[in-house]
């Protein structure tokens, strides 16, 4: 009840042009349910690099299947990296082809595309500081006797050629992923309240 009257308070300031509330308001218990509103005034540059740096994960087939992509997914928020792009999908041949584009001459490349193609996949846009690098570790070795337990392939991989997850290896690489898996409007510029509060620091 008392934050609900804190936050009524600080909504009518905010929407009737009122004095900012103070610092120690939007920094308690009821930023994280500002974080919407607060998303309305000008984005703060960060102080951190590499703070806006993104990478494209894909759940293939099989961590679908298992029904894994929950769990994938927490493993990253828990991370505290921010997701900004998420959708699920039956991938074409076409995208297949481009996204693999340095695959298409191996011979495995056939079984690869009938893979990729037997079920739905989950494709998803993750962002934070240096995610790539970060994403790759928590991904684990892409072959699951060499990956380590507690990543997502240790963990879960049964095979080489079922290894659960996909993502990008480098900063061209994911920014070439990205564009070929998303339109520009399908990823969403939002502002979480732990990573505005770690860059003012």
């Amino acid at each position: 009840m008392l934050q609900r009257c804190v936050l009524q308070r600080i909504l009518h300031r905010f929407h009737s042009g009122g004095p900012e509330p103070p610092r120690s308001l939007l920094y308690g218990r009821p930023a994280a349910l500002l974080c919407g509103h607060r998303a309305a005034s000008p984005r703060r540059s960060s102080s951190l690099p590499h703070v806006n740096e993104q990478t494209l994960i894909v759940v293939k087939p099989d961590g679908v299947q298992r029904r894994l992509v929950g769990q994938i997914i927490q493993r990253f928020e828990q991370r505290g990296f921010k997701l900004v792009g998420l959708k699920m999908l039956r991938v074409s041949e076409d995208l297949l082809s481009q996204h693999y584009c340095q695959l298409t001459s191996k011979p495995f490349y056939p079984s690869l595309l009938y893979y990729m193609t037997s079920a739905p996949v989950v494709v998803m846009v993750w962002e934070g500081h240096k995610v790539i690098q970060t994403s790759r570790t928590m991904v684990g070795h892409t072959n699951p006797a060499e990956a380590q337990a507690g990543t997502v392939r240790g963990d879960f991989s049964m095979h080489v050629s079922r290894n659960v997850v996909h993502a990008s290896d480098s900063l061209e690489g994911a920014q070439r992923e990205i564009q070929l898996w998303f339109q520009g409007n399908e990823l969403l510029n939002w502002d979480c309240w732990d990573q505005t509060i770690t860059c003012e620091e």
